[in-house]
């Protein structure tokens, strides 16, 4: 393949998964404002708490459709790193989503319920852009090129159906 059609590939799996990630991350979106507008309209719990159960319930929602969804063909075989470092990044993100909530609430004074929803939107934004990094680059690795190779041809030679025998020798496999 020459260099412009292999460059043409890694584009086209690129984005590919910028609309994989922002599929599962746009209906995280929705499970996060509808966490936090419940829980913030149906108990006295304060804006930025309220924030940080809405992040928690989206962060379990997105491990799922990142895991089973957008790299569902990533390296599997770490699965507890994998989880250890997701929760380490995602408490990143929820650091960063709720530190920009708890700036505008209690540093500026921003607290009517459109000021609440904004600021929680824009801090999802912030965060979205570290996590997308973050998860691609750490958590959901691809295969190393030689790994992946390998993978491939132990499941095509446990899928090839055995020489007939006619008398001859047979060469082995490698």
């Amino acid at each position: 393949m020459s260099e412009r059609g292999a460059l043409r590939v890694r584009l086209d799996q690129l984005v590919r998964e910028i609309a994989k990630f922002g599929l599962v991350g746009g209906l995280g979106l929705l499970v996060n404002m509808a966490v936090f507008n419940l829980v913030r309209h149906t108990t006295e719990i304060p804006v930025v708490r309220a924030s940080l159960i809405a992040t928690v319930v989206a962060i379990a929602f997105n491990y799922v459709g990142f895991r089973y969804f957008t790299y569902r063909d990533r390296d599997k075989s770490g699965r507890t790193k994998e989880l250890t470092l997701f929760l380490l990044f995602s408490l990143v993100g929820l650091v960063i989503e709720n530190g920009v909530l708890y700036t505008a609430t209690y540093g500026f004074g921003w607290d009517s319920p459109l000021q609440n929803n904004f600021f929680k939107f824009f801090g999802i934004g912030v965060a979205t852009l570290f996590r997308f990094w973050s998860y691609r680059t750490w958590v959901f690795r691809t295969l190393p090129g030689r790994e992946a190779v390998q993978t491939a041809e132990s499941f095509l030679e446990q899928r090839r159906p055995e020489p007939e025998r006619s008398g001859e020798p047979v060469a082995p496999r490698r």
